[in-house]
């Protein structure tokens, strides 16, 4: 299994309409992808900004270039994502996962 990992900021005011997003928009799509396990929307928010973390499964490499293209490590976003987000992670990043919750 294939932990794809990537990371985006909002301002505070943009920061639940991101969420909203992610929730409602973004995630429900990924689980048409075949290959695609599940994943996790993490957050924090400071006084500043709001730092999401994207944490998506794939069955394998193969599932992951299905989803992201020949250019895997480069992020892809919802086109409403953009007007939410203050700064973004330029590479997703790929881990083997060694562990995970059954």
């Amino acid at each position: 299994m294939i932990a794809r990992v990537w990371r985006g900021w909002t301002n505070v005011e943009n920061a639940d309409a991101y969420e909203k997003l992610l929730r409602e928009v973004v995630y429900p799509g990924l689980q048409k992808i075949d290959g695609y396990r599940g994943g996790y929307i993490l957050r924090h928010d400071s006084q500043d900004e709001t730092e999401f973390v994207a944490v998506n499964l794939f069955e394998s490499l193969d599932a992951v270039k299905a989803f992201a293209g020949p250019e895997y490590d480069v992020p892809v976003f919802e086109p409403e994502a953009r007007r939410f987000l203050s700064k973004v992670e330029p590479i997703a990043r790929h881990y083997d996962v060694k562990k995970a919750p059954q």
